[in-house]
């Protein structure tokens, strides 16, 4: 076997520069396997990929894979250290030595570090896949440097749990809502715009309860089953909605719903009596306050319901809320005009907008953007009263959230009318 000093010092260059190459590999490729993308990684192996299962394999066992190549790592950069004195001694003595070190450290932290790591971080499928070929066999269970790797593993976990940081019980990769909102938000061009607002929105369903989108009790339109059936037959054919609630007397006392079309054929095969009627009507789907958009809609799913009243605790009705209005919290209007939206806005030339006072705080974020608090009042007149603190009266200005809004009318103690000054304009969408 041939000495060290019979080895040519061109032979020793050589071993240290393959031995920086094997550095900068297991630099690069340590980077690229930990910043993989894992939700990508896991696509790719269901996808049938036979790289990404080998990754995903190893990756189950971050610490066995670490420990193997910061292993392999520090051997090849030990003995690259050694080969670069026996070399500096050759050529210059021991006042090469120190040379010969700072060298060395100025190489391997450029090219086998700084470069191959930031390679790695930009393009880790290009260098982690083919790498996972090179790991996979190195940490079979018969490998002696398998061997080894457990057994510096077994030293560093052995460690970690005398500082009770457990490495068996780390977290896996699930992600919390916030975080997932996150991954959504800076999906950048991989999801389209549209489709991100939508992603984002149910999301934020639970943030939402079936108060901030109801229909307001004074506001819901229904039909007498006491009055004349002439009487009730005009309003079903004047209403624009399919489903119609029905009571005797006032809002207090439903019945249920009515199907609108139902109503209609009864009368045109002349079958429609006030005992008809009161059979095709469907009992009454109530909803607690308070209860999240987000299990509203399974619930809707699960009754088979389209429609539904909101009580409150006392178990008088507060609104209405329909699976439409909860559906467009998702994807937003999807009205054929777009002016149905903002019935209760009508832009001025001056650049203002005359607002009704019963107008949603959600559909003025959601349709005009425009930035006012979602989590107290529901309406305009609403959130006006509670900056105030009294009693509206016409001509008072406040500023709410840096909006200058001036009350126009005022009607039994409540704003009906007031006008907003935007600060960024923004007109309202056409027809």
């Amino acid at each position: 076997m041939p000495h060290l000093n019979d080895i040519p010092t061109g032979a020793l260059f050589a071993v240290l520069f393959v031995l920086i190459l094997l550095s900068a590999f297991f630099s690069g490729s340590e980077t690229a396997l930990m910043t993989l993308n894992r939700y990508r990684l896991r696509h790719l192996a269901e996808e049938g990929h036979s790289t990404a299962r080998l990754a995903e394999r190893l990756l189950k066992r971050p610490d066995r894979l670490i420990g193997l190549i910061l292993l392999g790592n520090n051997f090849v950069n030990i003995l690259a250290s050694s080969l670069a004195t026996v070399i500096a001694l050759r050529l210059g003595g021991e006042a090469a030595i120190a040379i010969a070190a700072g060298l060395l450290t100025l190489v391997v932290l450029v090219f086998a570090e700084v470069a191959p790591k930031t390679l790695a971080a930009l393009h880790p499928e290009r260098i982690a896949f083919p790498a996972a070929w090179v790991y996979t066999p190195l940490l079979h269970r018969f490998s002696p440097i398998a061997w080894l790797a457990r057994l510096v593993n077994i030293f560093a976990n052995t460690l970690l749990k005398i500082l009770k940081l457990y490495p068996e019980g780390a977290e896996g990769d699930t992600l919390s809502r916030e975080e997932l909102r996150t991954v959504v938000a800076e999906a950048g061009a991989m999801i389209p715009k549209k489709h991100k607002k939508m992603l984002l929105n149910i999301l934020d369903l639970e943030k939402a309860t079936v108060e901030d989108i109801m229909i307001p009790r004074n506001e819901i339109d229904g039909v007498d089953v006491g009055a004349p059936l002439d009487e009730i037959l005009q309003d079903i054919k004047q209403t624009p909605y399919t489903r119609i609630l029905a009571y005797d007397g006032d809002i207090d006392h439903v019945h249920g719903f009515l199907h609108a079309r139902r109503v209609l054929q009864a009368s045109l095969d002349h079958e429609l009596d006030r005992e008809r009627l009161l059979s095709l009507i469907r009992e009454p789907y109530y909803i607690p306050a308070g209860t999240p958009l987000n299990r509203q809609l399974l619930q809707f799913q699960r009754q088979k319901r389209r429609v539904g009243l909101v009580v409150d605790e006392y178990g008088d009705v507060q609104g209405l809320v329909t699976l439409g209005d909860l559906l467009e919290e998702i994807v937003g209007e999807f009205t054929t005009d777009p002016s149905d939206s903002i019935a209760d806005v009508r832009a001025q030339e001056d650049g203002s907008y005359l607002v009704d006072g019963g107008a949603s705080i959600r559909e003025l974020v959601r349709t005009l953007d425009w930035d006012l608090p979602t989590d107290g009042p529901k309406t305009l007149n609403g959130l006006i009263l509670e900056q105030l603190e009294s009693m509206p009266e016409t001509g008072i200005s406040l500023l709410i959230n840096g909006y200058p809004v001036e009350i126009l009318q005022t009607q039994a103690n409540a704003v009906k009318t007031a006008r907003f000054r935007p600060a960024d304009r923004r007109p309202l969408p056409s027809a």
